[in-house]
């Protein structure tokens, strides 16, 4: 299946053993440690991939913010577009990737955004993807809202993913988590602008059209076209 050429694709990772040690080293002397430590990343590799290793195989839930101090997530009523994302819950993503996009936004400067993480599963359950999309308000996009934010990596235990939507005669799996319950998280990572490598690919759209680039996202159809 074809996806309109606005959807990214994860970088190429092939980690070799050794990489993954050292990923699985570092996690679980974070754990060690107890409460919420900002973990001191000093590894040869991109912040992304060390992310992506704990959702992809450690099923850890991971939480972008620009507040490097929360200590309890809450519950709260969100305003989203999807019927799943607008809940009174902890929302929370099952790939590194994605929570990276809300860590370095600056929403206080951005009036809306529209994203997406999904992976495609065929007739006979082969996954592709990860797919993204990451657009904000075209109006800020010349400003480049970019912050300095905070990764928070939580327990998914309570934890429930959106359910999967058909998409032609594919299955969409998309990596938001909900928990109606607070949560407190077990550690956290400082991102940059420069730590999130689609940060060139960040799209813009107009906030008077929003409902049409949802549309797209969820339908597959192109990108909506500057009237």
């Amino acid at each position: 299946m074809v996806l309109p050429d606005y959807w990214l694709t994860r970088p190429s990772a092939n980690f070799e053993e050794t990489t993954r040690n050292e990923f699985d080293e570092l996690w679980n002397s974070t754990l060690s440690i107890g409460g919420c430590p900002t973990i001191e990343y000093t590894l040869p590799y991109p912040k992304w991939q060390f992310l992506c290793h704990l959702a992809d195989h450690h099923g850890i839930a991971m939480h972008g913010s620009g507040d490097p101090s929360i200590a309890v997530f809450e519950p709260r009523q969100s305003n989203d577009l999807n019927e799943f994302g607008n809940q009174k819950a902890i929302y929370a993503a099952s790939d590194g990737l994605w929570a990276m996009f809300f860590a370095i936004v600056d929403r206080d400067r951005v009036r809306s955004i529209t994203n997406a993480c999904v992976r495609l599963a065929d007739e006979t359950g082969i996954f592709q993807g990860p797919f993204y999309v990451f657009s904000i308000s075209q109006s800020a996009l010349p400003n480049q809202p970019w912050r300095r934010g905070t990764v928070y990596l939580l327990p998914s235990t309570t934890f429930i993913t959106q359910p999967p939507m058909a998409f032609g005669s594919h299955q969409v799996h998309i990596a938001q988590l909900a928990s109606f319950e607070p949560v407190p998280p077990l550690a956290n990572l400082t991102i940059t602008p420069e730590d999130f490598p689609f940060l060139p690919e960040i799209r813009g759209h107009d906030d008077e059209r929003l409902q049409e680039y949802a549309t797209a996202l969820q339908t597959g159809s192109p990108w909506p076209r500057d009237l």
